[in-house]
């Protein structure tokens, strides 16, 4: 697929637009006073795959965190500010690698003025975020709703205001709870601007249906060539945004690691699939080895319909074929068959 043409910025260590990967983003939701469990919170999303750490700073006491995060981990991180420009300012004083704010909720012209002036000294970012619930009244008046027109003008002229002062250190986002109009108002700025765009479906619900909201909503966007960072938002734990973020991109190429297919299960099979599937995912969680594994349920599956798979295994009567690229390579009882599947796969991994 070919990717839509931005302006590159830099968070810290990490690149968004470009030519750069497709990061992935989370938020901590441990409270931003607890800095202790906030902390151990960003490493685990770090060893999870987290490209990109957010951070709610809610008032001046709070940017402590920001100082601490700073020292414990190596992922950009970045400060969500509402309302109080003091806190921006601070925050970059802190060593903060982004910013996210509202232009429109954080004060005065001469305030947004300070914000973009203190980013552009220190080369700090600022991620524009606007969402349905954000719109100016009197855009909402033009459109009478949040629609995906109103959104996509809303975010344009916030990123209006900080252009006023010559910054251009922007990436955008612009979510909806509604995947439609969320997936319309990305695709309205992707064609006025060429800022890099952060993409997401807002208050997605839980686990089930922000995954299901967020592979289409940013799922679609990302097959036609728009979006150059991610976070899959949950009513969950950020390690599972993290992990659903990681496999959005796997499944579209745009990451490498594991695959894993694995057939639905019908009457036929007499192994224990669904077990053995959820085991080899868990396993294969923290790898980085871009192979395909193949877990399925009999042999009418196996070697012939998942030829594709580098390595896998077809289920039998208490039994189980180990198999490469379609080729059988033994069979092994059932009892064994995770373990010899594993060892099989380290060694592709060592390959």
């Amino acid at each position: 697929m070919e990717r839509r043409k931005t302006k590159k910025v830099k968070a810290g260590s990490v690149y968004i637009g470009g030519d750069s990967p497709i990061t992935v983003q989370s938020m901590l939701n441990v409270p931003a006073s607890d800095i202790e469990g906030s902390v151990r919170q960003a490493i685990e999303l770090q060893n999870a795959g987290c490209d990109v750490i957010r951070a709610a700073v809610p008032d001046l006491e709070s940017v402590k965190l920001i100082e601490a995060l700073k020292k414990n981990v190596s992922a950009p991180i970045v400060a969500d500010i509402h309302f109080d420009y003091r806190i921006a300012l601070a925050c970059v004083d802190a060593g903060v690698d982004k910013i996210r704010i509202n232009p429109g909720n954080i004060g005065s012209d001469s305030m947004v003025k300070e914000v973009a002036l203190a980013c552009k000294a220190k080369n700090v970012p600022i991620r524009v975020g606007v969402n349905s619930g954000s719109v100016q009244k009197d855009i909402l008046a033009k459109y009478g709703s949040p629609c995906a027109e109103a959104i996509a003008e809303s975010a344009l002229y916030h990123v209006s205001l900080l252009e006023k002062y010559d910054f251009d250190d922007i990436v955008i986002s612009i979510k909806s709870s509604n995947v439609k109009t969320m997936i319309d108002a990305y695709r309205i700025v992707s064609e006025k601007c060429d800022y890099p765009l952060h993409l997401g479906v807002t208050e997605a619900g839980t686990y089930e249906s922000a995954l299901i909201k967020s592979s289409i909503g940013i799922g679609s966007l990302l097959e036609s060539g728009i979006g150059d960072t991610i976070r899959v938002s949950m009513t969950d734990s950020p390690l599972k945004e993290v992990g659903a973020g990681i496999n959005i991109l796997k499944a579209l190429g745009l990451r490498k690691g594991p695959q894993i297919v694995s057939c639905p299960t019908c009457g036929r099979t007499k192994i224990s699939l669904i077990d053995l599937a959820n085991e080899v995912e868990s396993r294969l969680a923290s790898s980085n080895a871009d192979i395909k594994v193949a877990v399925m349920g009999c042999a009418v599956n196996g070697p012939g319909e998942a030829r594709e798979a580098d390595i896998g295994i077809a289920g039998g009567d208490g039994e189980a074929l180990i198999f490469k690229k379609g080729e059988i390579l033994r069979k092994v009882p059932e009892s064994e068959a995770l373990e010899v599947l594993m060892k099989e796969i380290e060694n592709l991994e060592r390959e």
